[in-house]
């Protein structure tokens, strides 16, 4: 595969990422339609969890868990933890700004991925990341909050398990060498069991099984969870934790864009204002990446240098990783 088209991939898997997550919203409101929150997520899950196992052995890839310890670690946080306490914060505050609370996520990964990964935000990155978090502020309005308290701290508790989930990934793939289907293969698995198990001990309704209802729930499974979780260990394999993190915050602006676009709602200043800033931030982002990559090619091509290629947008941001 061409250098040059090895560069656009993390992007591409970002917008990829942001588009199949936002629209998820919009799908998992009509999935709960037909099964109650946490049978849902535990349907989900199994399902992402049949779908990667079944890929790894189409591709005749080993299934093996190469370490266990830091994959539960992994599971129980960015599967377990995080489904527990979205699902939880929706039935407590209901699918409005609480929900969004969850998009938090890149500060908390901002705020750990320094001194625990000694990735920095360096020079103008702050420039980006300032644009995108503004943005979020925006649309999240944590002065206009309807929802309960306890609601608001369940989705910042989502928030926090992502977070930490993702540092997980980058310190483990950074010590070991695991291949990164089968990491996400055994990560759905073992998040799947208290999931199971929590759908069979909370008094639910029961699922309604229809036509419908599988061919969301197949959607739902195979792409948004088993190949977007995928990719997105694909992403931060190869980009700062705290970069992926601000990238995907375009996920809330297809989900609020898709939203009003399906129901017919119309667009508040405060969402319009924090969509542009995103859009912005992100396009910096972009930019600054490109320029490096460019300086790197630049640099690279002069006589006597033997630097190495870097990867997309990690010129000014960390040290070359291990790669899947």
């Amino acid at each position: 595969m061409p250098s040059s088209f090895r560069r656009w991939l993390p992007p591409l898997a970002l917008v990829v990422l942001s588009l199949t997550w936002g629209y998820t919203w919009i799908l998992a409101k009509q999935g709960l339609a037909y099964a109650p929150p946490f049978a849902f997520a535990a349907e989900r899950c199994i399902g992402g969890a049949l779908a990667l196992v079944l890929a790894l052995k189409l591709m005749g890839r080993p299934l093996k868990l190469v370490a266990p310890g830091p994959t539960l670690a992994i599971a129980l946080t960015q599967v377990t933890g995080f489904m527990v306490f979205q699902t939880w914060a929706l039935v407590e505050g209901g699918p409005g700004k609480t929900a969004v609370l969850i998009f938090t996520m890149p500060i908390w990964t901002l705020l750990m991925a320094w001194p625990l990964l000694g990735e920095r935000v360096r020079g103008r990155q702050w420039l980006a990341a300032a644009s995108t978090l503004a943005g979020l502020v925006l649309i999240i309005e944590p002065w206009d909050m309807h929802a309960s308290l306890f609601s608001k701290f369940l989705g910042l508790l989502a928030a926090l398990c992502w977070g930490i989930g993702t540092i997980l990934i980058k310190r483990l793939r950074s010590a070991r060498q695991v291949d990164l289907l089968a990491l996400t293969a055994w990560q759905m698995v073992l998040g799947a069991v208290p999931l199971l198990a929590l759908a069979l001990l909370v008094p639910e309704r029961p699922t309604e099984w229809s036509v419908p209802y599988l061919g969301i729930l197949a959607f739902m499974s195979i792409i948004s969870t088993a190949l977007c979780w995928w990719l997105w260990a694909y992403i931060l394999d190869r980009v700062p934790a705290w970069e992926a993190s601000l990238s995907i915050l375009g996920t809330p602006v297809v989900a609020i864009v898709s939203s009003r676009l399906m129901f017919g709602e119309e667009f508040k200043a405060m969402e319009t204002a924090g969509i542009v800033l995103i859009g912005s931030g992100l396009a910096l982002l972009s930019l600054f990446g490109w320029a490096a990559s460019r300086r790197s090619l630049s640099n690279r091509s002069a006589p006597g240098n033997l630097d190495h290629p870097a990867s997309l947008a990690l010129a000014e941001s960390r040290p070359a990783q291990p790669r899947g």
